[in-house]
């Protein structure tokens, strides 16, 4: 059931599509929550000055980026820029 709606889906289909859309709903969050995360290593890593760790940890999370770009979860141009800050991040450092 969708949370908190106040709709009621009439049809089969309606019911279904309610039931697609929870589901979708909840892999997207699940996905992104892993993106955000993935982000944060590498700023952990930049900010703890260790360049090396933060370049492998940049690595993976960089895959991340990309596959949720793919999903259409966040826009393609979203995640270049996110890739490009966190690399300048990295290249910055001593």
């Amino acid at each position: 059931s969708p949370k908190e709606s106040t709709h009621m889906a009439n049809s089969a289909q309606a019911r279904k599509r309610a039931r697609q859309s929870e589901t979708r709903r909840q892999q997207n969050t699940s996905l992104r929550s892993e993106m955000r995360t993935a982000i944060k290593k590498v700023r952990a890593a930049v900010e703890a000055g260790d360049k090396t760790a933060a370049q492998a940890v940049f690595q993976q999370a960089q895959a991340t980026i990309d596959s949720i770009a793919r999903k259409g979860i966040s826009h393609a141009n979203t995640a270049s820029r996110t890739k490009s800050r966190l690399s300048g991040a990295i290249k910055a450092m001593a």
